[in-house]
């Protein structure tokens, strides 16, 4: 059954940004792990786009700042899934279809947008496709869809026809 209602803003924006952000920690810890990268140098990378390369340089408050600056990041793209979903309901209508769509579209943003204007030194590194296949693929699967679940279950929860009263001392 298709929906239309629009879902509430703490379920999408702050359970489902708080949860996407989680999720895009533990893959970039486990993909990056993989490759040899330690988690710190992978906060100290995302306090980059503020700080610049000095952020290498840094100790625990350049590593706080880092996962400060993800989750914000992560609030900020549910937020934008929440707006985008109340002019285009068939985001939420139609959740996977609408959360796999938005997340690969989150991937190029954030790579060929956000990371661009912020201070992250670009490397000069060949392309790579593990690491494309694994952005693409957990952006879509491991951000935009679980914010359009949280979206989709919210706008049920949210229009529900009330439980039925099953006590005389509710009315009292």
């Amino acid at each position: 059954m298709a929906i239309a209602q629009r879902p509430r803003a703490l379920d999408t924006i702050v359970y489902g940004g708080l949860t996407v952000g989680l999720l895009d920690a533990c893959d970039a810890t486990v993909f990056f792990g993989a490759l040899g990268v330690p988690p710190d140098r992978i906060a100290k990378h995302v306090a980059s786009g503020l700080l610049g390369p000095a952020s290498f340089d840094g100790g625990a408050a350049t590593i706080a700042l880092g996962v400060v600056l993800h989750v914000t990041v992560a609030i900020c793209i549910a937020t934008t899934f929440y707006l985008l979903s109340s002019r285009i309901p068939a985001l939420v209508a139609h959740p996977v279809i609408g959360g796999l769509g938005f997340g690969v579209a989150a991937y190029f943003v954030m790579g060929h947008v956000v990371v661009p204007l912020s201070r992250v030194r670009m490397s000069n590194s060949p392309f790579s496709l593990p690491v494309f296949v694994n952005g693409v693929v957990g952006h879509a699967v491991l951000i935009g869809l679980p914010i359009a679940l949280f979206a989709a279950r919210s706008a049920r929860r949210r229009f529900a026809a009330p439980a039925p009263v099953t006590s005389v001392a509710a009315f009292r």
